[in-house]
């Protein structure tokens, strides 16, 4: 093992689910503190404003505590959502 967590959500990820989504991806980041945190994005079909304003602030989050947080997408148009919000492009991890 290489000291990744692998978190992957599925379905739309938006304001239903941003709440639980911060509280596991901070426990990880916290509480767990493993190397990397990898959000696997790719079975998401939805990734609205909140969602991405949480995957975002995880990056924050991680960044403060030494955990490396970064983003696993197939989806051009979420991983263009991660980077307009903050997400810097190297924490992306994309296939077509």
């Amino acid at each position: 093992m290489d000291g990744t967590l692998v978190v992957q959500p599925h379905g739309p990820v938006g304001i239903d689910c941003a709440a639980e989504l911060r509280h596991i991806l901070v426990r990880a980041v916290r509480k767990v503190r493993p190397w990397q945190v990898m959000v696997d994005l790719s079975d998401v079909s939805v990734l609205d404003p909140i969602g991405v304003g949480t995957l975002a602030a995880a990056c924050h989050v991680g960044d403060d505590d030494n955990v490396i947080v970064s983003f696993f997408t197939r989806s051009v148009t979420i991983a263009s959502r991660l980077t307009a919000a903050g997400v810097p492009p190297q924490r992306l991890r994309h296939t077509r």
